[in-house]
């Protein structure tokens, strides 16, 4: 009987590790949605100001160099904010007409410890009144590790083609992956 009471006082341990863990996702989570304009101008402007300073001697038009930090900065804030980083891009443009494009996109990266892969063909139609894309020919592999809803959930995304809801979907669900990966080493 000592036994199973161990197991049940373990098991009892790990729920209200599970459940801190849990509560504290929750209030991260409302944290960083809480930030004001002010508080992100901040930061962006730190950043800035600690790229400048590592720049070198490399010289660049002023507005190139500022849309450059720019793009950095925000790409930087996306990465930490999802959790995805991507490692390589590949774009092929495939057909060019005076209204209508068509370009191959290849992406892979890592979503916390989940690896993906995306190939996808975007179609730009411009009209005198506006621009419009759509994805077409989605694929999505998934690193080691997918399970069945994993597969079901990138078989719709791939149906669909929404790139958005995707990125969304898998940067909360690598969260929580990691999450349930640590719960388990512990019991290694």
């Amino acid at each position: 009987m000592d036994l199973c009471q161990v197991y049940k006082d373990e098991i009892q341990s790990l729920e209200e590790e599970i459940k801190l863990l849990a509560e504290k996702y929750e209030y991260k989570r409302q944290e960083s949605i809480s930030f004001s304009d002010e508080e992100i101008s901040m930061s962006i402007n730190s950043f800035q100001n600690e790229f400048h300073g590592q720049s070198g001697g490399h010289e660049f038009p002023s507005d190139l160099k500022a849309q450059l930090e720019s793009l950095e900065t925000d790409l930087s804030f996306l990465m930490k904010f999802t959790g995805i980083q991507f490692k390589s891009h590949f774009k092929k443009t495939v057909e060019k007409t005076r209204n209508r494009t068509v370009q191959k996109h290849r992406l892979s990266g890592n979503c916390h410890s989940l690896s993906f892969e995306l190939e996808f063909q975007l179609l730009e139609m411009q009209t005198k009144e506006s621009v419009s894309a759509v994805i077409t020919d989605l694929s999505i592999i998934m690193g080691s590790g997918e399970d069945s809803d994993v597969r079901n959930f990138v078989s719709s995304t791939e149906e669909r083609g929404n790139l958005l809801t995707f990125f969304r979907s898998l940067s909360l669900y690598a969260e929580w992956y990691e999450h349930r990966r640590c719960t388990f080493l512990h019991f290694k």
